[in-house]
């Protein structure tokens, strides 16, 4: 009986109790539900830009009051509702407001938007929320990054003619078991196994180039965050370049996911070849750069350049691999046209969510088939252009 009554009640905050909801429970509410009640009736009852007004003191009582009766997962869904139907983004450049939001990646996103209107008194307090989230993101991903892409730099030094040191005698043993004599009761190697005598020089340099346009605010987030990550390990050169119609290189800030993000100016134009050939005079040893171009591929320069500019950097032997998102937000907009065209010229070009970045770094580090990758994964890449 009782969870009947809790389901009506459910239902109840969900239709807004008028006489025809069918629930039943009309204002029958007990205490918490009436105030959960007052703050849905807020944001979802009334004037689309009514509501909460534009007092600062109220919205902020309201961020406090859904956080303590709602859980996490809904409150970060009616603050975005909240942004969207009551035209908050003005009261968000308030200090007393920005101390009351759950900081999420949908905040942060929408900070970095604001980023050059946000007043002098609210920064501090933005940068304290953005910075939140960074450190939520890189406690999450931090430890498998480095572990793929550590694992990946260990296999792909191996070494078939290694020094007595360095042979790997596990590895070598099972590798030529085959040639095992019972005779002698011992195996004849005919292959050795090892590492290359390690050294502290950089082994690899990864070129992340994200496009910050506005569809593109989730994916620039991730990519701050992995930067930082990357850039950590003394093997690994970062270069973190963003581009629009103009293209900026935040490689110096590279360490630092807040600093990154508000150098960030989301939105505006987008001219991929500009940022492509850019980033081409970054390449050194192209055998050992990993360029991951992370961009919706909507083109505003001219298409035809972009993309041979991407074949030639595939043709210098460097990997290329197009991300059409780097997100949780699921199957993003894009230009179909370009990431086939891409994809024909060998850069495939599929969206990534951030928990499956570390295994891809992984396997452009060890030159393995990034198509295949994608399909043992079930991600969908771009289909090449049909010849006819």
């Amino acid at each position: 009986m009782a969870e009947d009554r809790d389901r009506l009640t459910r239902w109840r905050l969900v239709l807004g109790g008028e006489d025809a909801d069918g629930t039943g429970v009309g204002g029958g509410l007990e205490a918490e539900d009436l105030e959960r009640d007052r703050a849905l009736s807020e944001l979802y009852d009334g004037d689309r830009r009514g509501g909460m007004g534009t007092s600062a003191p109220r919205v902020a009582r309201w961020l406090g009051d859904i956080r303590t009766y709602f859980p996490s997962s809904v409150v970060q869904v009616m603050q975005a509702d909240a942004m969207d139907r009551l035209g908050l983004h003005q009261l968000l450049l308030e200090p007393e407001l920005m101390e009351a939001v759950q900081p999420d990646i949908g905040m942060v996103t929408t900070l970095v938007g604001l980023n050059h209107a946000i007043p002098e008194a609210s920064r501090a307090t933005a940068r304290a929320v953005v910075r939140t989230v960074t450190d939520q993101l890189e406690e999450r991903l931090r430890a498998e990054t480095v572990q793929a892409v550590t694992g990946a730099l260990n296999r792909a030094a191996r070494t078939r003619r290694p020094r007595a040191a360095d042979i790997d005698w596990g590895r070598t043993i099972a590798a030529n078991l085959k040639h095992y004599l019972p005779e002698h009761r011992t195996v004849v190697p005919e292959r050795l196994v090892g590492h290359a005598r390690r050294t502290t020089r950089v082994e690899r340099h990864v070129i992340l180039c994200v496009d910050q346009s506005g569809s593109m605010a989730e994916s620039v987030v991730y990519s701050s965050v992995f930067g930082a990550v990357l850039a950590s390990l003394r093997s690994v050169e970062t270069s973190l370049v963003l581009f629009d119609t103009e293209v900026v290189d935040l490689t110096d800030e590279v360490d630092d996911p807040v600093d990154v993000l508000f150098g960030v100016q989301l939105g505006g134009g987008t001219d991929i070849n500009r940022a492509i050939a850019y980033c081409q005079g970054l390449v050194r040893d192209p055998v050992d750069t990993v360029f991951v171009l992370i961009s919706d591929l909507y083109e505003g320069g001219i298409a035809e350049e972009m993309l041979r500019r991407a074949a030639e950097v595939v043709g210098s032997g460097a990997t290329m691999v197009a991300l059409l998102a780097l997100s949780d937000s699921g199957a993003p907009s894009y230009d179909v046209e370009h990431a086939a065209a891409l994809a024909g010229i060998g850069v495939p070009a599929f969206a990534c969510t951030p928990d499956l970045f570390p295994d891809l770094m992984a396997a452009a580090i060890e030159r393995r088939d990034l198509g295949q990758w994608a399909a043992a994964n079930d991600v969908v890449t771009a289909a090449p252009l049909s010849e006819e």
